[in-house]
């Protein structure tokens, strides 16, 4: 489980073993105190299927003496033993992926390098080397995503997919490994363009994506009226709210929507924006506390 999204240059790291009862209190703690796109916070379960891992990250250097005093509540003297250390920024992301399990949804399959042995014959193997663009998969939000996709797929095959803040590209390549056609992708952040850049060349899908480097969907390969049956937007309410006008106008008449980054509480409020625009919710899921929306056009969901 992760909150928030992790920054894009972390400096400093805090980790701590427990239990999971605590790793997930301080999950929720650290997320709501500090902004969630300056600070990751994120708990994993250790090999021995007991201790869990806490794991913050931070942008710039946190004050130590506070968030001690902040978690002490939950862990007790444990707090004391909680370590801070600053980190190297191209390797915050590699280190915790080392202690991730592979992630499955469908038939895709997100793994890192050192878990390539867990691919099976009919998997659609992704392999993330995700440097210092947010996107591993594990987040509940990519996670949703790539749920969403699996059931559009077996409804239909999609022409044409855009993926708007594409991050380390997952939404992208498992888009392109299904289809076998071109998916255009593209992020504010030129870091996440390299970095989904190589991972696309990693996996053999190169050829398949066409990246752009700018907001929204603004750049001329994204702006195309009415085209893409399927248009992805893992992002926060915030700019999912900004952004409806130009997402809505993109997506083709019979298309789809999907729609994540987004807290049980900011559901309502995205819905109401998008409702103005002509979608409807067709599907919802969420995933440890994190939604993803499958849109439609239309005033109303169907009836059954």
């Amino acid at each position: 489980m992760i909150e928030g999204l992790p920054p894009h240059r972390p400096t400093h790291i805090l980790r701590m073993l427990t239990d999971e009862a605590s790793a997930r209190a301080m999950t929720d703690l650290l997320g709501e105190m500090f902004d969630p796109t300056e600070t990751a916070v994120a708990a994993f379960e250790a090999e021995d299927g007991v201790t869990w891992r806490l794991e913050a990250y931070f942008a710039d250097a946190p004050d130590e003496g506070f968030i001690r005093d902040l978690i002490r509540p939950v862990v007790g003297d444990a707090a004391d033993t909680a370590e801070f250390r600053t980190i190297e920024q191209q390797d915050w992301v590699r280190a915790s992926l080392e202690g991730l399990k592979p992630v499955r949804a469908g038939r895709f399959l997100i793994h890192g390098a050192h878990d390539r042995d867990a691919v099976r014959a009919n998997d659609l193997p992704i392999e993330i080397e995700a440097a210092l663009a947010f996107g591993t998969g594990h987040h509940g939000t990519t996670l949703g995503c790539l749920r969403a996709l699996v059931d559009e797929l077996k409804r239909r095959r999609p022409a044409h997919v855009l993926d708007v803040g594409t991050g380390t590209g997952i939404l992208a390549f498992a888009a392109a490994k299904a289809l076998r056609s071109p998916v255009i992708a593209g992020d504010l952040d030129g870091e996440a363009v390299t970095t989904a850049r190589e991972n696309a060349r990693l996996n053999g899908l190169g050829p398949y994506l066409r990246l752009y480097e700018g907001p929204g969907v603004r750049p001329a390969l994204a702006a195309r009226p009415r085209r893409f049956d399927i248009v992805f937007a893992n992002i926060l309410a915030r700019p999912l709210k900004r952004l409806a006008p130009s997402l809505t106008a993109v997506v083709a008449p019979n298309g789809v929507l999907i729609l994540s980054g987004l807290i049980e509480r900011d559901v309502a409020g995205v819905l109401s924006t998008y409702r103005h625009r002509g979608f409807h919710l067709a599907r919802k899921g969420v995933i440890e506390g994190w939604a993803t929306l499958v849109l439609r056009r239309g005033g109303a969901a169907p009836r059954p």
